[in-house]
């Protein structure tokens, strides 16, 4: 079987089996999908799946849109096709045939703009200017379409397409013709080494074939721990001055090193290698390490000497007179007696006697007023800001303490946020009758208690509520908080002399019972109630009853509100689902556009970047 050069156009019959090995084998197994083709390799099959074969590729014809976007990346990132291609969605090959196409196109525009195409349609370029001449092997065969395939195929395809079909269909193996295949191209490849090798002999460059172990590293052609820079743009200014930094350090030191070495060579030694004596070096060493083991010990010695305190003692008492004379008549004793005695304790106690008194010659002085104010004015001076946060929170502090009294001078019906009636009649709150009563007291209370509930709807208004017959209706002061104190003592003296809250309760109850303000116009059913209540005597049954009447009342509105909201669910059951169809697309469309808007801000943002590192 000849040896083939891999390469060259592709035909429809090898387009097939690549398909079906990537079918079959995936997309990681080129070695094995180019196994199957004769004349192809793994690295030409990959190629052949990625820029041709693979059904992503678009093939249609390019947008306006798609040309904008391929103009815009190849100003940003020039050359850099493998980049962009992803981005736009093509294949990079596609990039660059169109790219070069929209230049020609311009170029032909501005042209015959300026009247340089000349005369005739015979100078405008043809839309395929890249023809291959007579001869000429397409560099990218990879894609191109596929050539037809002839009407009588040769053996070596037809052994090809038979192999094939039988290994994609596990049919039956041919392993063997397969191994010999390899054999013959391994051979094959073998001999053009074996050739490349004689001719470069004959060139004069003598080339050694060295075996490569795997688990070796050739340090000649690789690089060791090699890491690949990130993609994309980076500066490299930092890391040049950093380079250039690195070798001024390495050549200094080269310099001194060379020096130091130049210095240490003596130029008239020669080059003869002497014999050496062991027993003489042996003493050398030995008297070395005496003289070193001296001066060390001396430099301890003077180390602890200089470290040592000096003492300070006392002035001697006694001169080397009375030494000596101690002395003599120690000699003189010492011949009557055989033994001397020393009285150490004496000795001590003359010697403290013999000291001098001391001298309390130190007086006890106060700081002056004068120092200390000063002391206090440079502290406070020496304070630093206050924080604008602990000045915030102060604030805030002070607000809410400020509104928790202005909450406690208003009435207990707005402290309380008890309900209020919307519309206020003047003339319907208090009858003349009740203000011209004969106790003056309640009328007093009465009148105050009118006065306090038009001020309450003039100063703090129910939203949507009306003063009716307001009349020259003023707006009361607020209670100063002292009075306010005052008059909550005097109640409670009043409740603890009445014997008691329970007590006051009641006593109230019954006075407003004698005394029945007409607030508003009473309903019926609430006039009945009373009148029934007032005809039994009986208070407790009268409450029941009404209490009753009143569940019942509500009883039947509930029910009455529960068939209304069914009825009303019925008729607007279909709108109300379409409104919610309608709010979760609105709020999906919303997100979407939110996301949208985000994505182009950091677009635009990520090319002012690129165009500030491009100028």
């Amino acid at each position: 079987m000849p040896a083939y050069i891999k390469g060259g156009v592709w035909t429809n019959v090898e387009d097939e089996i690549l398909r079906a090995a990537i079918a079959k084998y995936g997309l990681n197994q080129w070695a094995r999908a180019s196994s199957l083709l004769a004349r192809k390799t793994a690295k030409q099959v990959k190629a052949r799946w990625t820029e041709w074969l693979d059904p992503a590729i678009k093939k249609i014809e390019w947008s306006r849109e798609e040309d904008e976007k391929l103009l815009h990346l190849a100003k940003l990132m020039p050359t850099q096709w493998r980049t962009i291609a992803p981005i736009v969605g093509r294949t990079a090959t596609q990039c660059l045939e169109r790219y070069q196409k929209l230049l020609d196109d311009a170029e032909a525009v501005e042209n015959g703009e300026f009247g340089l195409s000349g005369p005739g349609s015979e100078a405008q370029a043809p839309e395929q200017t890249q023809k291959l001449r007579a001869g000429e092997i397409d560099p990218d065969p990879e894609t191109k379409p596929a050539r037809p395939d002839a009407i009588h195929m040769d053996e070596d395809e037809k052994e090809m397409l038979s192999e094939a079909r039988a290994r994609l269909a596990n049919t039956q193996g041919k392993k063997a013709k397969r191994k010999d295949r390899e054999r013959l191209l391994e051979e094959s490849r073998r001999l053009a080494v074996l050739q490349k090798r004689r001719e470069l002999k004959q060139a004069g460059i003598n080339v050694k074939l060295v075996k490569k172990n795997r688990n070796e590293m050739d340090y000649n052609a690789d690089i060791p721990f090699e890491h690949l820079p990130a993609p994309g743009f980076f500066d490299t200014t930092e890391e040049l001055e950093q380079n250039y930094q690195e070798k001024q350090v390495f050549d200094t030191r080269t310099r001194q090193y060379g020096a130091r070495r130049k210095d240490s060579e003596d130029p008239n030694a020669s080059h003869k290698k002497r014999p050496k004596d062991d027993s003489k070096e042996a003493e050398m060493a030995e008297r070395q390490a005496i003289i070193r083991a001296e001066r060390l010990q001396k430099l301890q010695e003077a180390e602890q000497i200089a470290k040592r305190r000096k003492l300070s003692l006392p002035t001697p008492q006694a001169s080397e007179q009375n030494f000596a004379e101690a002395g003599r008549k120690g000699l003189a004793e010492s011949t009557d007696e055989p033994e001397p005695q020393f009285n150490i304790q004496g000795l001590l106690k003359a010697g403290f006697k013999s000291l001098p008194k001391p001298k309390n010659d130190f007086d006890l002085v106060a700081p002056e007023e004068e120092e200390q104010a000063s002391l206090d004015t440079q502290l406070q001076e020496a304070e630093l800001e206050e924080d604008a946060g602990e000045r915030e929170r102060k604030i805030k502090e002070l607000r809410k303490r400020e509104e928790e009294r202005e909450m406690l001078r208003r009435s207990t019906v707005l402290r309380r946020e008890l309900p209020r009636s919307a519309v206020v009649d003047r003339n319907k709150l208090i009858s003349d009758i009740e203000l011209n009563d004969s106790d003056l007291v309640m009328a007093s209370i009465a009148r105050e208690y009118r006065d306090l509930i038009i001020s309450d709807a003039l100063k703090y208004p129910v939203p949507g509520g009306s003063l009716l017959n307001a009349g020259v209706a003023t707006i009361l002061p607020d209670l100063d908080d002292n009075l306010r104190l005052k008059a909550v003592k005097l109640i409670e003296a009043e409740v603890e002399a009445l014997g008691g809250q329970d007590e006051f309760c009641n006593a109230m109850l019954d006075s407003f019972e004698q005394k029945r303000f007409k607030l508003a116009p009473r309903s019926p059913t609430m006039s009945s109630m009373s009148d029934r209540t007032s005809n039994s005597g009986d208070s407790s049954l009268g409450t029941e009853e009404a209490l009753d009447t009143v569940g019942a009342a509500l009883f039947g509105a509930a029910q009455k509100a529960n068939g209304q909201e069914k009825r009303l669910s019925v008729l607007l059951g279909g709108y109300m689902n379409r409104q919610k169809t309608l709010s979760a697309k609105f709020s999906e469309a919303n997100n979407a556009f939110v996301q949208s808007s985000i994505q182009k801000h950091i677009f635009e943002g990520n090319r002012g970047v690129v165009n500030r590192q491009l100028d």
